[in-house]
């Protein structure tokens, strides 16, 4: 049998001592220790040259390695690493490819070179799954808003709101907000119209301000969005992966920005927002998007934001009622209640080809339906 590991030196030891003898038969010493004559010869030479420092293993290490990635190359991706904790191989590569560096290493060289240093968590792989995706066709097609999970600050707390561009994963808006009335939204979506115009349609969670719940899904906000001829669109409840993009986003805003500072202030944090922002859309890669960034994809909307709002319009062959105070109209000597978002403003009925059952328009978008063999509201 082959030479045991526990006993090699001391098995080598004793195969060279019975062979020394010139009249020793070798071949029949290979037999009884298990190994080839080759390798019966080798250790013998390597005794007579070397003693017995010539029967220890010999590193298996290649004396040159022509292939070996340069020290920069390998000093770059780890400088990259220490900037970007999270990242991993094929980001970091990506990354120094958009900066100018060339003959760059395979992601598997660079993900060995994090961990021979000791820059790679070996579980970190398997920490989340893939997901799987989908996008819209163009850029301001829909965008994604939601909160992401308020923090403590020496006084108060911080409630980032963030708003994606669904096509190209560019960040529209990433504001550090005091709380999540609509009120504050809305001052922070009018910046956002003004410097990149309107979405056709905006998506979003079923939580206040922008939602109540399934069957009262209209808000002061949403109905504000609607003047502005935004379709309003909201998430299944208790479905956060409907949101997906907007879900990884947070993610990866906690994972690189959020866990890596100190924030105390509403303005500390807007300034590292804005920061991390810009980072985000005009230089860190997106897997996504096969490595480009963001800002590559995106483009402003050609629909800008009005200034004021001009008078809620129908078209002639609408009947048109007014909502109350309370969210409802008068039609056909009932009452029906539509929301409270519309109140002071105009609705418009249309008759469906069912008998007795209308549809009713806040601007240009069906926000309800009525029936009028049914009871009262």
């Amino acid at each position: 049998m082959p030479w045991k590991e526990a006993t090699a030196m001391s098995e080598r030891k004793e195969f060279i001592e019975q062979v020394q003898d010139e009249e020793s038969n070798i071949s029949a010493a290979c037999r009884e220790f298990g190994i080839s004559r080759t390798t019966g010869y080798k250790w013998l030479k390597r005794y007579r040259t070397q003693g017995e420092t010539g029967l220890r293993d010999l590193s298996r290490r290649p004396h040159c390695s022509p292939n070996q990635t340069p020290d920069d190359m390998q000093a770059a991706i780890l400088n990259v690493r220490t900037c970007h904790p999270t990242w991993g191989g094929v980001k970091i590569l990506a990354y120094l490819r958009r900066n100018g560096w060339v003959d760059l290493p395979a992601a598997s060289t660079a993900t060995a070179i994090l961990q021979r240093n000791g820059m790679l968590d070996p579980q970190e792989s398997c920490k989340h799954r893939p997901m799987q995706r989908f996008e819209r066709g163009t850029p301001n097609e829909l965008w994604q808003m939601d909160f992401k999970g308020h923090f403590r600050l020496e006084q108060g707390r911080c409630h980032p709101l963030s708003i994606l561009d669904d096509h190209s994963r560019f960040l529209v808006g990433l504001h550090a907000c005091p709380n999540e009335l609509w009120q504050t939204v809305q001052s922070q979506l009018t910046r956002t119209f003004r410097k990149y115009g309107l979405p056709e349609c905006m998506l979003m969670d079923n939580g206040s301000p922008w939602g109540d719940d399934r069957q009262s899904p209209h808000t002061i906000l949403t109905a504000w969005l609607m003047r502005l001829g935004v379709t309003v669109a909201h998430g299944r409840p208790y479905h956060p992966q409907t949101q997906g993009k907007d879900e990884r986003l947070h993610r990866t805003f906690q994972e690189e920005l959020l866990d890596q500072c100190d924030l105390q202030t509403l303005q500390d944090c807007q300034t590292q927002f804005d920061r991390w922002r810009d980072f985000y859309n005009h230089q860190r890669p997106h897997q996504a998007l096969e490595h480009a960034v963001p800002a590559e994809r995106y483009h402003s909307s050609s629909r800008s934001f009005p200034e004021t709002l001009g008078p809620i319009m129908y078209q002639p062959s609408d009947v048109v009622r007014m909502v109350d105070e309370s969210g409802k109209i008068y039609f056909h000597n009932r009452r029906y209640r539509i929301s409270k978002a519309f109140r002071h403003d105009p609705v418009a009925l249309q008759p469906t080809e069912v008998d007795g059952v209308w549809n009713v328009y806040y601007c240009q978008f069906r926000v309800a339906q009525i029936n009028l063999r049914e009871d009262n509201c």
